[in-house]
């Protein structure tokens, strides 16, 4: 992607959804007012609480109530099973029609490490993790061509077993943590999109960890807003113009006459905003001339959401900064990514 002279998207963390364990109402209405907004992409924050639905659960969820926004969880590939991942997410594909992607996390967390016995990763060999279980993912999807499946009545076949390819992975031999292999193939069809975007941290790509061309799209995050678009500039001088830039911001706006400096929020790392919607659209209207989108952290979900939608996404779509959503569509269209291409495809040879 380049410097953005069209418009752009903007996405919404629905963390704030879904704490009520196996009752999905609250997700449900959050996920559709999202989408009624004209909101491209909801993501899915995942964290090992105690009863409650994980990120992957949550967006299958969201899948058959929604027509137009993407749906993309956050999912760990240091200490989750690769091949579990990659038929998870094609799932997920496949109940959204086509609107699915993948935030690939990798963070250092000794409390995922002891709930699934296994040793702590930390450092240069997380990017390792994440780029190995993102190469697994792509195989696997691709390891089914997408006219693999027949259903020839008269001899009874239902798959033309040609079509399935093994992947044979294995880790490299500087591999940090413990090696591992995957023979394939998958156990579902190809993705409706053929490949799922990913997404990734902007420091997990790139200088030894996560290959540039594993990954169609990177968060950037800065301290300060006043920082994000140089961080932004920054992030696309060294990765180049393959993959659209996401800038990560936290927001707090001043909402049914309370001010948001009044408000405590804990604190995310993230760029924070704080102030009108007034303020926040001609910020963003700004930033999207450098970013491809923007993926915004509510700090109170009910509160910035209601505001979003009825100030400031209206005026950014007014100004032209900010695309309209469609419906029926899929997040590759979203990104400008064509169909994927099948690396193990027999067509042709």
């Amino acid at each position: 992607m380049s410097p953005n002279n069209n418009a752009g998207f903007l996405a919404i963390e629905l963390d704030g959804a879904g704490w009520d364990g196996g009752a999905f109402g609250s997700l449900a209405q959050a996920v559709l007012a999202a989408e009624s907004a004209g909101f491209h992409i909801a993501t899915f924050a995942d964290a090992p609480d105690a009863g409650r639905a994980n990120a992957l659960q949550r967006a299958a969820f969201a899948g058959p109530v929604t027509r137009s926004i993407a749906l993309v969880p956050e999912v760990d590939t240091v200490y989750t099973e690769p091949f579990h991942v990659s038929t998870q997410l094609a799932s997920l594909d496949y109940v959204s029609g086509g609107r699915a992607g993948w935030i690939a996390t990798a963070a250092e967390s000794p409390e995922a490490a002891a709930a699934v016995g296994r040793s702590f990763v930390s450092g240069d060999a997380l990017g390792q993790e994440a780029a190995a279980s993102i190469e697994v993912g792509r195989r696997l999807w691709d390891s089914w061509e997408d006219d693999a499946v027949i259903r020839d009545v008269a001899t009874g076949r239902y798959i033309d077993v040609d079509k399935l390819h093994y992947v044979d992975f294995e880790t490299p031999a500087d591999f940090a943590g413990a090696a591992y292999s995957v023979k394939g193939p998958s156990i579902i069809p190809r993705p409706l999109q053929g490949q799922l975007p990913v997404l990734a941290s902007a420091s997990l790509v790139g200088e030894g960890a996560v290959p540039v061309e594993a990954v169609d799209a990177v968060l950037v995050t800065a301290p300060t807003p006043e920082l994000l678009v140089a961080e932004v500039r920054d992030v696309r001088a060294r990765l180049g113009a393959s993959v659209a830039v996401v800038a990560e911001l936290d927001v707090v706006l001043d909402s049914r006459g309370e001010s948001a400096a009044r408000r405590v929020v804990p604190e995310s790392g993230h760029a924070r905003f704080v102030g009108t919607a007034a303020e926040l659209t001609d910020y963003l209207d700004a930033l999207l001339q450098e970013a491809d989108g923007v993926r915004l952290h509510p700090g109170d979900l009910a509160l910035e959401l209601d505001e979003l939608s009825r100030l400031v996404l209206p005026e950014l779509r007014r100004r032209g900064s900010l695309r309209p959503p469609v419906l029926d569509s899929t997040f590759r269209g979203l990104l400008g990514l064509e169909h994927a291409e099948n690396r193990y495809s027999t067509a042709g040879k």
